[in-house]
């Protein structure tokens, strides 16, 4: 019997490793500001400013997670944890999608309300206040430029710091409007519009997440379509008990039994396994390899649905 192991990095995030300064730094203006916006926002009646703050919480949110990842996957497993703590960074994003859609929803109902009931808005402190949020965003974004061009990680990160942009100079206009020309529903109508930003990118992140909650093989992943290849392979009598999943986002692994029709097939035929897991993404994989004279008590079990081979 011939047992094989894939050893796989320590996942997308150690790509990052090397920047963990600058998620950091990032992380850190993004949030202060978030906090300044939401203080000015609720002095100055901008709607559109706790919009655009809820907006940021989705750039510290991403580069909370983006920190974590990294953070996170090199630093040692308790013994019980036999998969580190990758997993606290998909309960993070699970928690901070339902608050941001509570947020999207507040900025709606608020939105409904002001236009039936106009409120006063301060233009100057709001255009003061965007004006420098596009700063910070643009000083996120220079710290995370050279990382985003190395790790898929960090790239996350600064798209969305870029994304946020487009909120900050959707605040500047609307302030603008109100101060010249006191029209205070362009306030009412950019948060309006940044809520609406907000929801499908949270909707996404949700999702994503609770896919990995559920092991649910990775979209981009054929799992069908492994599995003939794997039957394809020269020597191979037969592939069952075929699991992809997600330990966090970037860390795909698999495992699998493989049977083969004659023992001087056992090694090539897991190095050429290993080998069509790693070119799907699969980062971590375990795959047993077995002559086919061999009884594990798997062929009653051939039929018995596979977790994380569902598309959903």
């Amino acid at each position: 019997m011939g047992h094989g192991h894939g050893h796989g990095v320590a996942g997308a995030a150690s790509a990052g490793r090397a920047y963990i300064r600058r998620l950091g730094a990032a992380l850190a203006l993004t949030a202060a500001y978030m906090v300044v916006q939401i203080v000015v926002g609720i002095s100055s009646g901008s709607l559109a400013l706790l919009s655009d703050a809820a907006h940021m919480g989705t750039d510290a949110l991403g580069l909370g997670l983006a920190l974590a990842a990294v953070v996170l996957a090199n630093r040692p497993g308790a013994t019980q944890r036999t998969f580190g703590n990758y997993r606290l960074e998909v309960l993070a994003a699970v928690i901070n999608g339902m608050l941001l859609f509570a947020a999207a929803a507040y900025v709606f109902v608020e939105a409904i309300q002001r236009l039936a009931d106009p409120t006063e808005v301060a233009g100057i402190p709001v255009l003061i206040t965007a004006v420098f949020g596009l700063v910070v965003n643009l000083i996120s974004l220079r710290l995370l430029a050279a990382g985003a061009r190395e790790s898929l990680n960090v790239k996350g990160a600064y798209l969305e710091v870029m994304a946020d942009m487009l909120g900050s100079v959707g605040v500047i206009v609307a302030a603008l409007v109100v101060w010249l020309t006191g029209w205070v529903y362009a306030d009412t109508i950019i948060a309006a519009v940044i809520g609406l930003f907000i929801v499908p990118r949270t909707y996404v992140l949700m999702r994503h997440a609770l896919r990995i909650l559920m092991e649910v093989a990775p979209p981009e992943i054929d799992v069908a379509g492994v599995e003939s290849r794997l039957r394809s392979l020269d020597g191979v009598a037969d592939v069952h008990e075929l699991h992809i999943w997600t330990i966090t986002s970037g860390v795909e692994a698999a495992s699998v039994h493989v049977l083969v029709s004659s023992d001087d097939r056992i090694h090539p035929v897991l190095d050429e396994a290993r080998s069509v897991l790693s070119e799907v993404g699969v980062t971590r994989c375990t795959v047993q390899v077995e002559p086919i004279t061999h009884d594990d008590g798997a062929a009653g079990s051939r039929g018995a649905p596979r977790v994380g081979t569902d598309k959903a």
